[in-house]
């Protein structure tokens, strides 16, 4: 149990079979800010259990994580800015090893005011603390029992507004955060879209790009459409067969033999000159557009995130898989996983999320030296570690980064 500035009592071993019963009351002038905030959770073990219980004012009440492996958290809007000073929790049995105590003014990149990896349950007091945002997240990446985090409450102190005491009823907030989703859901897939059209095409605009057809001079033939199918490395193949499979009378079938010949090397034999233009008619067929996305689901998008779930990663780590599959194909990206757990292991492994995702990123940027086409390492060092750096381990908008010289925004 964590201590700073003072000694918890006896009793602890109590508490966690004992329902604790809260009292808002502490030394000194500092006014509770979190009591009946606003709270949500990036998962919860059931209804009975909600991220509101680690911030109501019953004894008896408390919130428990799903059992997955991997790292979950707690957050609470504090409703404005506020300056935090100390921070008062006490986890059930289930508790983490390793977590931070981290501030944001947006929900998305956090600043660390506290972190340990020697946890060990019970009541943990911080004092001392220094930093104010409106929200206030328990980001737990280590468990410290067999399955999940359970927090009986969670209190944050600090000089608070002014007319404010401990005492008064918290002002509801109109705005919620959003609890942890998938890269899988509507918003953060569109999110990765962008992040990799970026990468792959200088733009957010993922859709208008089933028409980008060039030779990059990487060795790999044409580049062409959503994620860079490549006329030398199959997909571009299989792209244009499903098409003709589905439209059997399209302008790109008459290249099929040609695209069988050139896979595998860097040729444009038999494709120029009539393919590139080809392929930009191609491109304003709404079937063709679906073959893409199809393709881009199919070749790399699915393997990749589910190969993350598998390593109890979040949406930041399930994006890095992912175009890390565009990029070096799914083989690619299992060898640079393989060296990344090396290093570190992952989070279903009992591992640290933010560390595990450090060595994997360093893998990835290895490998890309390895190819001089490749070897502007910015889509990983100013985009993905500058997500990891900030926390923003659930990919939440707003976010900025810069990609080859280029910056970008979504809000």
């Amino acid at each position: 149990m964590v201590t700073p500035g003072t000694l918890v009592g006896a009793g602890i071993a109590l508490l966690l079979a004992v329902p604790p019963v809260i009292s808002a009351g502490v030394s000194g002038s500092a006014v509770l800010l979190s009591l009946g905030r606003p709270a949500v959770a990036s998962s919860t073990q059931s209804v009975a259990w909600p991220a509101s219980a680690a911030v109501d004012a019953a004894g008896g009440t408390r919130w428990a994580s799903a059992a997955d492996p991997g790292t979950q958290w707690l957050r609470i809007d504090l409703g404005a800015g506020q300056r935090v000073q100390r921070v008062r929790m006490l986890w059930a049995q289930a508790y983490a090893k390793s977590y931070r105590v981290q501030i944001s003014d947006d929900g998305a990149t956090w600043r660390d005011l506290y972190a340990t990896t020697s946890g060990d349950g019970g009541a943990d007091d911080l004092r001392g603390l220094d930093g104010s945002g409106r929200y206030l997240r328990v980001l737990a990446t280590r468990r410290g029992t067999g399955g999940g985090y359970s927090l009986w409450y969670v209190q944050a102190y600090g000089p608070g507004p002014a007319a404010r005491t401990t005492e008064s009823a918290p002002v509801p907030s109109a705005e919620v955060p959003p609890a942890a989703a998938d890269l899988t859901a509507a918003g953060k897939r569109e999110t990765a879209d962008k992040l990799i059209a970026s990468a792959e095409n200088s733009t957010l605009d993922w859709r208008a790009e089933y028409g980008y057809l060039e030779d990059l001079n990487d060795g790999r033939g044409y580049t062409g459409g959503l994620v860079g199918f490549c006329s030398g490395t199959s997909d571009m193949l299989a792209v244009v067969t499903d098409y003709t499979r589905r439209e059997p009378d399209n302008g790109l079938a008459r290249y099929l033999p040609a695209l069988r010949a050139v896979d595998g090397t860097d040729s444009h034999e038999g494709l120029d000159p009539g393919f590139p233009a080809a392929w930009r008619a191609a491109a304003r067929d709404p079937v063709f557009q679906q073959v893409q996305e199809a393709a881009r689901d199919r070749m790399y998008f699915t393997p990749a995130v589910r190969l993350a779930q598998t390593d109890g990663l979040r949406a930041l780590g399930q994006f890095a898989y992912y175009d890390a599959a565009v990029m070096h194909g799914v083989s690619g990206l299992r060898r640079i996983r393989r060296q990344a757990l090396q290093a570190r292991p992952a989070p279903a492994q009992g591992g640290d999320e933010i560390a595990y995702l450090s060595a994997f990123l360093s893998a990835r940027t290895a490998e890309m030296r390895t190819e001089a086409a490749h070897s502007d390492t910015s889509r990983v060092d100013t985009a993905q570690r500058v997500f990891l750096r900030g926390g923003n381990l659930d990919l939440s908008t707003p976010l900025t980064w810069s990609v080859y010289g280029d910056r970008y925004a979504i809000r």
